[in-house]
């Protein structure tokens, strides 16, 4: 980590925030989307993004909060773009039909900030029966950014600039299962540890990033890259109130590699603070990734 005011190779530290990392740049002209956007993390790097110009669609599990989101910004933004979709990240339902919805209204697509997530559960299932974890942090994402893959590539093509896929992993993908993903097991209360499924499913986040990467064709300008965030006061502590969430900079890194030209034509990497770093030899692990794609792939119903 860089400590605080200790900066890296980008000139940002840890102490550094999302208005700083994403200060003259030009959001003009492109659109974002944001999951998980009412609250903490993704909030603020909706309001950043807003805030430089670019076109933000927030995609959200309660319409009506995401609405009050939305007014408040504008009301610090008066210019910003902002609209408000439903998406709940549990259901594979619901992420087809955002997804569908979000084709049909022929909106361009050149950010996509998978950013929505849940720590550390008492064990569940959602909707479509997979533990909540996996199911929400990783799943979700993963049919999310499959479905809407084309829609950023025709973007890319008719605007001429580089597609951006950020996904939110966290430090926490070094404490998973011992075995990494515990693919035979993912439903199994029985062995269930709610901080392990947590590390677990930022393990995937990494991975999904890396095997993306392996996928995208020579020629095709989309980049996919995970990070850990900052802390910051968020929902995703709910069910631990113990915790001692310290709000900071929290959204720096995710609007850093959204948006910066520095992380141009860099994808399959994992970054915090607003630079790159090293994650675990598991998170390196090509073959663990392409499994998992392949998992991802049969629990999605993809063909």
């Amino acid at each position: 980590m860089w400590f605080l005011g200790w900066k890296g190779e980008s000139g940002f530290s840890a102490s550094s925030t999302a208005e700083q990392v994403t200060q003259g740049i030009d959001g003009h002209g492109l659109t974002a989307i944001v999951t998980g956007a009412t609250s903490g993390l993704g909030l603020e790097t909706t309001r950043v993004l807003a805030l430089r110009g670019v076109h933000v669609v927030m995609a959200v599990r309660n319409v009506e909060s995401g609405t009050k989101v939305k007014e408040t910004i504008l009301k610090e933004i008066p210019s910003a773009k902002i609209d408000v979709m439903e998406l709940d990240l549990c259901s594979m339902a619901s992420v087809r039909k955002f997804a569908s919805d979000y084709i049909s209204s022929e909106r361009p697509l050149n950010i996509l900030i998978n950013n929505a997530g849940v720590m550390a559960t008492p064990f569940q299932l959602s909707q479509d029966n997979i533990e909540m974890q996996f199911a929400t942090n990783h799943l979700g994402h993963f049919l999310l950014t499959n479905l809407l893959l084309q829609t950023m590539k025709k973007t890319v093509r008719e605007c001429k600039r580089e597609g951006r896929i950020v996904i939110l992993s966290s430090e926490a993908h070094r404490l998973p299962y011992q075995e990494g993903i515990r693919f035979d097991k993912i439903n199994d209360e029985s062995v269930y540890n709610s901080y392990y499924a947590y590390g677990q499913s930022k393990l995937a986040n990494i991975l999904h990033a890396k095997e993306l990467t392996r996928r995208f064709k020579e020629g095709v300008e989309i980049t996919a890259n995970a990070l850990h965030p900052g802390s910051i006061i968020t929902n995703i502590l709910r069910y631990h109130g113990y915790i001692n969430a310290v709000a900071n900079m929290g959204a720096a890194t995710q609007c850093y590699v959204a948006l910066h030209p520095q992380v141009k034509g860099i994808s399959g990497e994992y970054f915090m603070d607003s630079n790159k770093a090293t994650p675990t030899h598991l998170a390196n692990d090509s073959e663990l990734a392409k499994k998992l794609w392949e998992f991802s792939v049969s629990l999605t119903n993809q063909k």
